[in-house]
C-alpha cells in the first residue's frame, strides 16, 4: 500500500523548501491598497531612476526608511512631510506629484488611513513597479 500524504502536509513540505519567506496575508492586504496609490502617483520618479535628491519610493524597504518622526509620522498624516506635500494644491511649490495633476481624494483617504493606521509594510520587501502612464514631468 502506498503512504498517503494529506495535501495540507504536502502544501506546507512545498512550502517549507521555498527560499522566499512568505508575507503576512493581513500585512500585505493591509498596505495594498497604499501601493496601489505609490506604484500609481510616485514610483515613476521615486523609483530606482530617480534623482539622488529624491526619497526612494522603490521596494517597501525604502518606504519603510521614510516611517519615523518627520516624512512618514505612523498614526499621525497630517504631521507626516510625505502626506503634506501629496495634499497640497498644485500651485503650492513643492506639491507631488510635481506633473500638474493631484492626486484623488479617494487616494488621499487611502494615504490617511494607512498612515492613522500605523504605516505598516510587509516584513518581506516587496519592489513597487510604476502603474499607469508616465507623468508629464518626466
Amino acid at each position: 500500500m502506498k503512504p498517503f500524504i494529506h495535501a495540507t502536509s504536502a502544501l506546507a513540505i512545498t512550502l517549507a523548501g521555498c527560499s522566499t519567506p512568505l508575507m503576512d496575508p493581513v500585512e500585505a492586504q493591509a498596505f495594498a491598497p497604499a501601493q496601489g496609490v505609490l506604484e500609481t502617483n510616485c514610483v515613476h520618479c521615486h523609483g530606482d531612476n530617480r534623482l539622488s535628491t529624491m526619497p526612494p519610493i522603490n521596494d517597501t524597504h525604502a518606504v519603510t526608511k521614510l516611517i519615523g518622526e518627520r516624512w512618514i509620522v505612523p498614526g499621525q498624516p497630517d504631521a507626516s512631510r510625505f502626506f503634506q506635500v501629496v495634499t497640497f494644491p498644485d500651485e503650492i511649490p513643492g506639491a507631488m506629484p510635481p506633473s500638474g495633476h493631484a492626486i484623488t481624494q479617494k487616494e488621499i483617504q487611502i494615504l490617511r488611513d494607512w498612515i492613522k493606521a500605523g504605516a505598516k509594510v510587509p516584513a518581506r520587501n516587496i519592489k513597487l513597479q510604476p502603474q499607469g502612464p508616465l507623468p508629464r514631468s518626466i
